[in-house]
């Protein structure tokens, strides 16, 4: 896939779960759009993952930690061919699978996810158990702003340092806003990257919506032999729609029919300039 096609894709994949999220009137629609890019490159570019492969012990290892922004994860895992797209017209509805976190009754997701701060330790455990196999496959999460306090994080973060864990990639969706307001305002968590380096791992931090750079950092690892790896990846909230971006009303937002119509209108300006 070239770049090019990367960079449609990622506009793809917005314009998408914004279609399942308007139709199922439910939604994380702030993160969803924030985390797309990563989720792109993740699947398309870094992760060892695929329909045919999923049930392999030597694949590699994603759990959404944030897993209320399940949309951009499940139309990447439909465009990736893990399930048909169609079976998101259900998304939200009574007896689907397709709810508002992930669960493994999807084709592809690992682990039931939601629970904020229980993504990280489960990989944690990942990551050692293929230390102690002697296995090759990475082990990656995807944090939020909003969980990062969870105390279970911190304990996690102090046992992948103890435990040499890099083959463990951690990765922060840094839009800096959570639920109802600014990091600032809601539970501040200072400098993450001075208390990750406290904390014993080794971080790099990248523009979360360049893919070039998303990719360089996930595909060179381990950063520090010996050490875990954490990427502050650096996004906007709402990323690719106007109005929405940078603006918390989006966090669980629904748009109107109105609104709809004009953020799909500005995704395929977006498509047609790319």
């Amino acid at each position: 896939m070239t770049d090019r096609e990367m960079k449609l894709k990622s506009v793809y994949l917005r314009k998408s779960l914004l279609k399942y999220i308007y139709k199922a009137k439910a939604g994380h629609t702030g993160g969803s759009l924030s985390c797309t890019d990563i989720l792109n490159v993740l699947y398309n570019r870094v992760l060892n993952v695929d329909p045919k492969n999923f049930k392999n012990p030597d694949r590699d290892r994603y759990i959404q930690s944030k897993g209320h922004c399940v949309e951009a994860l499940f139309v990447t895992l439909a465009n990736r061919g893990f399930f048909p797209e169609s079976d998101l017209e259900t998304l939200c509805q009574y007896q689907s699978h397709y709810i508002g976190h992930p669960t493994k009754k999807v084709n592809g997701v690992e682990q039931n996810t939601g629970a904020l701060g229980h993504g990280l330790p489960i990989c944690v455990g990942e990551a050692i158990a293929a230390k102690l196999d002697n296995k090759t496959h990475r082990v990656f999460t995807l944090l939020g702003d909003g969980e990062l306090p969870e105390g279970s994080n911190w304990e996690a973060f102090l046992s992948a340092y103890h435990y040499k864990l890099d083959n463990l990639y951690a990765i922060l969706d840094y839009n800096k806003q959570q639920i109802t307001g600014s990091n600032e305002e809601v539970m501040n968590t200072g400098s993450v990257r001075d208390k990750l380096e406290t904390f014993g791992w080794s971080v790099k931090e990248v523009d979360g919506h360049d893919l070039k750079e998303l990719e360089a950092a996930l595909n060179n690892g381990p950063f520090e032999t010996g050490k875990p790896n954490f990427i502050v990846a650096h996004t906007v909230k709402g990323k690719g729609v106007s109005y929405m971006e940078g603006n918390i009303k989006w966090h669980h937002g629904v748009p109107s029919q109105e609104e709809y119509e004009l953020a799909q209108s500005e995704l395929t300006e977006a498509e047609a300039e790319i």
